[in-house]
C-alpha cells in the first residue's frame, strides 16, 4: 500500500462524510488512473432520486466520459465501502484493474444497507425471485443479437 493509495481512499472517505452532509448515503469513490485522480464522486441516491447513483457508478460514468471509453483498463477504484452488486458488476463490465476499499459490507448492514437479499436472489432460479420474472417474445429478440454476429462494425465489450 502507497502513500498515494491512502490519499485516494482518504478522498474517498471525505466524499462519503460530505454526502452524508448533503443528505446522500455515506459513501464516496475516486477513480485513479496512472496515480492521478480521473473522477470522483458520492453517493446521489436520494439527492437525484435515481437508485443507479451510487457513488461508484457515478465515478465510472465520468471517468468513461473525461477519458472517453467505456474500457477503464488501467484505473483503479477506491471505495469507502465494499461495492453492492451493482457496483461490482460495473466494476467488472468497466475493466478496472483494481479495487480499494474501506468499510465492509457488513459495516454497511449495520447501518441499513444490507445488500445480502440481492446476492442471495441472483443465485435463486428465476420462478423462485421475490421479483417476478417472465420471458416474452425471445424468437423475435433474437434478431438483434443475429445481427450482433454478422455486423461488420461492432465494436465488442
Amino acid at each position: 500500500m502507497s502513500e498515494k493509495d491512502l490519499l485516494f481512499m482518504r478522498r474517498a472517505i471525505e466524499l462519503s462524510l460530505e454526502s452524508v452532509i448533503r443528505g446522500g448515503g455515506p459513501f464516496g469513490a475516486v477513480i485513479t488512473k496512472n496515480g492521478k485522480i480521473v473522477s470522483e464522486s458520492c453517493n446521489q441516491v436520494t439527492v437525484l432520486n435515481d437508485p443507479t447513483a451510487h457513488a461508484e457508478i457515478s465515478a465510472i460514468r465520468e471517468a468513461a466520459r473525461k477519458l472517453n471509453t467505456f474500457d477503464l483498463s488501467g484505473c483503479e477504484i477506491y471505495a469507502s465501502c465494499e461495492p453492492c452488486p451493482m457496483c461490482l458488476g460495473a466494476i467488472y463490465w468497466a475493466r478496472i484493474d483494481r479495487v480499494f476499499f474501506a468499510n465492509t459490507r457488513s459495516d454497511a448492514e449495520n447501518i441499513g444497507f444490507d445488500d445480502s437479499f440481492i446476492y442471495e436472489e441472483i443465485s435463486r432460479p428465476l420462478r423462485e425471485r421475490k421479483i417476478e420474472f417472465r420471458q416474452l417474445l425471445r424468437e423475435e429478440a433474437l434478431e438483434a443479437f443475429g445481427a450482433w454476429e454478422e455486423s461488420e462494425n461492432k465494436v465488442e465489450y
